[in-house]
Order: C-alpha cells, then structure tokens, then sequence
C-alpha cells in the first residue's frame, strides 16, 4: 500500500532544496531531527504553502494557487486548488489536525503522514490504513518551533529513529498557514462525511476542491482562516456508492449551510459558545459548496454556494 510518509518526503526534499529562495528556514536538532520553519521567525512564500498543504495530503495530492480566484464577479482572491485520487487516506489518513502535540510547555496541533504512523485518532479502525515507513513527517499549526523533546515524542509515537523525523511548522497567522488551511477544503468533507454521517470514505474515488486563501491577521487569523472554507469553499466527490447509499442526502446535509450555526463569522460563534469547541455543532466545518457525481448511476448531486457576503464580513472588506 501506498505510504504516506514516504511520499511526502519527495515534496519535502524538494522544499529544503529551495529554502532559501522560498523564505522558509531549516535546521537540525541535537538529537538529528528536522525542523523546517515556514512562518514564525520566516516570512515564508505561496510556494511554500503549496509545499506545506501536499506534505499535510501525505504527498497524495495536487496542489496548486490560481490568481485570482473567482468567488463571483465583485469578489476575487488567490485561492488554493486540491485535485487527489486518494481521497481517503491523503484526508483523514494524513491531512486531518487531529494529533495535539503537548509536550512540556509546548502545544501544537499536528497533522500529516506521521498521523498515520502512531495511528493518531484511530486511523486503521476508521479508514483501514496504516504507514510502516521508517520515516515520520508531522506538520505543526504553531507560533513557535519544537524543541527535541518534541522531536523525541513525535519518534517514539511513530515508530522510528528522531534523526527520520521532519517537522513542518507555520502559525495560523501567516501566509503558510492561510494556504494550509485553505487546502484543507477537501478534508472538510470528508471528515463530515465519516464523522458526522459515518459513511464509509473510501468509496470517494477522486476529489477536488478549491478555497480562497484568507488574509493574514495576527489578531483574527482562527476565524478568517475558517471562514474561508466555511463560506467560500468548493468541492468535487467522485463516490462509488452501493444501492443502499442515499447520495442526494449525503450531499444536502454536507455544506456548512446545513449547520444550525451557521449565519454568522466563525469568531462570533466561537464567542457565543464560550470559546469551547465542543459547544459548537460539528457539521460547521464543512466546505460551502459540495457537488457530488455518483459514479455507479451517473447522477450529479449538489448542494450549498458560496456566501461572498458571509466573507466579506469575515474579512472585514
């Protein structure tokens, strides 16, 4: 089977190689690990984000940032495209921020093919997927760079020597992590999909997806960043259904529309559940727009759009 981890080490070779001229900085640690800053002592680049996002789809994924990218006639922004024939394993077998890294001092929520390893979130029960590289890659959502304990823990959960380890980090508020979470546009639905409706992802072929990339805000990065997925997201799911499978409700309860939440900016909401995540209806996270083309009957079902209005609140335009 595919490994997730071996793949994207060819993407992240590739963004050590031109790190310099893609603002990112690397450095190794005492105890041989890698650590590949991409936005918080650097300015990091598109490019980068490109990088960041295909290592975070465990290099199972196309990539790309059209400029610009029409959300309607009168709102346009650069937006982030994803294109993978690997839906499941490159979402919720890597993609998925569902590790928290808390070691010491330090918290970060990680995500990418070293998920996939230490079988973070119960990966082999959910999807049927398991990596046995011998080499880990975690992308970091964070404001500072891990030290060699963080190193250390990342090895031991995934099975391999701290010198096979590569550490990928890139605060929310930058323009990585904007890209990043933009790219996450795909996995939005998918999660939704298994999670929420408990439908068996695996039987999504092929998947696109495409989200504007939010502004970089050091006060207000959560919620744009959401948000641009929330109201300007686009998605594509090629699924091979069986007979029991009802797509057409699949795909009306998909959208982030379909969410008793949802009205209102992400950080509104956030506030009126007491910052608690667990307070907030989960099937808010989900792209705006779904299109779904049942591949064993033809049918082409879609629900949700785009909510410019929605954004440009977010976005304060």
């Amino acid at each position: 089977m595919v490994s997730v981890n071996l793949e994207a080490k060819k993407a992240v070779e590739e963004l050590m190689a031109k790190a310099e001229n893609l603002n990112v900085a690397v450095s190794t640690l005492e105890n041989g690990a890698t650590v590949i800053d991409c936005g918080v002592n650097v300015a990091g680049s598109f490019k980068a984000g490109e990088y960041f996002t295909k290592v975070c789809l465990g290099g199972l994924a196309e990539v790309g940032i059209s400029i610009p990218g029409d959300l309607s006639e009168k709102f346009a922004l650069p937006s982030v495209k994803i294109k993978t024939h690997y839906p499941a394993i490159a979402t919720i077998g890597s993609q998925e921020a569902g590790w928290r890294i808390t070691v010491g001092d330090y918290f970060a929520m990680g995500s990418g093919p070293a998920r996939a390893l230490a079988q973070a979130d119960k990966i082999e029960e959910e999807i049927g997927y398991k990596d046995d590289a011998d080499v880990a890659i975690l992308a970091l959502e964070s404001d500072a760079l891990p030290n060699e304990e963080v190193a250390k823990y990342v090895a031991e959960e995934s099975g391999v020597d701290t010198k096979n380890v590569y550490l990928l980090v890139a605060p929310t508020a930058s323009i990585v992590g904007s890209i990043q979470i933009a790219g996450r546009v795909v996995e939005n639905g998918t999660y939704k999909m298994l999670e929420v409706y408990h439908f068996d992802v695996n039987k999504v072929k092929l998947a696109a997806g495409i989200a504007p990339i939010a502004p970089v805000d050091p006060k207000k990065a959560m919620g744009k960043t959401n948000d641009a997925v929330l109201f300007g997201g686009r998605t594509y799911y090629y699924i091979e259904s069986e007979e029991s499978d009802d797509l057409k409700t699949l795909t009306e309860n998909l959208p982030s529309s379909s969410s008793p939440s949802y009205g209102k900016p992400f950080l509104e909401v956030f506030e009126e559940a007491n910052y608690d995540f667990f307070n907030i209806d989960s099937g808010m996270f989900a792209p705006a727009e779904v299109t779904v083309n049942d591949l064993r009957t033809g049918e082409l079902f879609k629900a949700g759009a785009v909510d410019v209005e929605l954004l440009k609140k977010s976005f304060g335009v």
